[in-house]
């Protein structure tokens, strides 16, 4: 007597690997790609092939990300210490055998040329995870010490290079964690009350502080003038105030409603540097103004919220502290990103996600909501 085993349809056989998928945090990343490919096409339309390129970084953005989230949480966290030990290791060779541009040594030739701190964003946030973790149920004060020392090194030899905007995501990534982890607000709201107080003095003290000839400590000249520009860009309307005082002019000018699609003339008549990059916002708020803008910051909101969500759902430590620190740092990119084309932080070098041009920034992005997904993910199919 045969059996006939009848073979399943190629949908029933695929269903697997796209089920538990989150269908709210998937609607937020959609809204989110849709404004990007729209501010690209307007921004980027007559830049050479910055929309097409933009868009098949997008999709190999969700590739990955679709990738991603097929590993379980449990594979994660078995990576988080090789990944953080080759990304100090890779900061250290950049240290001493790295590529030198325009005074900074951030890359390391492989064969292919890398930036190792891009990698950092990923481990770092990855090894704290696993670190309080494996300390679950006995945290003491030392535990969040050796937190703190995983967390500078890296942070420190990112700043050498010298790259203060990827060192301050590593650090934000890594205390995100810690926060969760369980820290008292007895040790941070010394550290805010400290920092309230350090930038109310700096802006009182511009004027003097600011002069020709004057050094800081711990920051290096061009960084120095970034913040003095910052508190008065009429100080360097040609240089480096150039950025903040178009950006501003950009955001303004397009008032409530905005200028409409393609319309805006800061943005068409290349007033505004990098358009297409750092500052695509200033393009995007012309265009589509105040209401717009409110928009865009409800989808990024949006996708917050989710994430918070599922971090909180999560099944684990690991997985709760990864999932709400990967959310916040999408976040922090957002926020910094819209703060100093606003003129309300310095200009350092942070894309706005999905929006902003960057094939590395994209692929960092794609790996980070994958790990998110696959949070979401495991969590749903231990559900059914």
């Amino acid at each position: 007597m045969s059996v006939v085993f009848e073979r399943p349809p190629l949908w029933r056989r695929l269903a697997p690997v796209f089920s538990g998928f989150d269908g709210p945090l998937l609607f937020g990343l959609a809204v989110l790609a849709g404004l990007g490919l729209m501010s690209m096409y307007s921004a980027g339309f007559d830049h050479g092939t910055r929309f097409v390129d933009h868009a098949r970084n997008m999709g190999l953005a969700l590739g990955i990300m679709f990738l991603v989230a097929q590993v379980p949480p449990q594979r994660l966290m078995r990576i988080a210490v090789p990944l953080y030990v080759l990304g100090v290791a890779l900061l250290v060779a950049t240290a001493l055998f790295g590529i030198t541009k325009k005074g900074a040594t951030r890359w390391l030739n492989l064969g292919v040329v890398i930036q190792p701190s891009e990698l950092m964003k990923l481990a770092m946030p990855l090894m704290l995870a696993w670190w309080f973790q494996k300390r679950e149920g006995q945290l003491r004060t030392l535990d969040f010490a050796v937190a703190g020392a995983l967390l500078m090194v890296p942070v420190g030899l990112v700043m050498k290079q010298p790259d203060l905007g990827t060192s301050l995501l590593i650090l934000s990534g890594g205390l995100y964690v810690i926060y969760f982890a369980g820290l008292s607000w007895r040790l941070i709201i010394p550290v805010l009350a400290a920092g309230a107080l350090g930038i109310t003095a700096l802006v009182l003290s511009a004027d003097t502080i600011c002069q020709d000839g004057v050094t800081w400590p711990l920051l290096r000249e061009y960084q120095r003038h970034r913040v003095c520009t910052l508190l008065d860009p009429t100080t360097d309307p040609l240089g480096k105030g150039f950025h903040i005082i178009q950006g501003m002019i950009a955001i303004g000018s397009g008032g409530v409603t905005g200028k409409g699609f393609m319309q805006g003339t800061q943005t068409h008549l290349e007033f505004i540097p990098e358009r297409t990059t750092d500052f695509i916002f200033a393009a995007y708020a012309e265009e589509f103004g105040l209401i717009g803008t409110l928009g865009l910051i409800a989808a990024f909101s949006f996708v917050l919220l989710r994430g918070l969500m599922i971090a909180a759902e999560a099944p684990t430590v690991f997985t709760r502290l990864l999932g709400g620190a990967l959310t916040l740092s999408f976040f922090t990119y957002a926020m910094v990103n819209m703060g100093m084309v606003s003129g309300i932080l310095p200009v350092v070098g942070i894309p706005l996600p999905f929006i902003s041009y960057g094939g590395t920034a994209m692929v960092t992005l794609g790996l980070s909501l994958g790990m998110l997904m696959s949070i979401a993910r495991s969590r749903r199919l231990m559900q059914s």
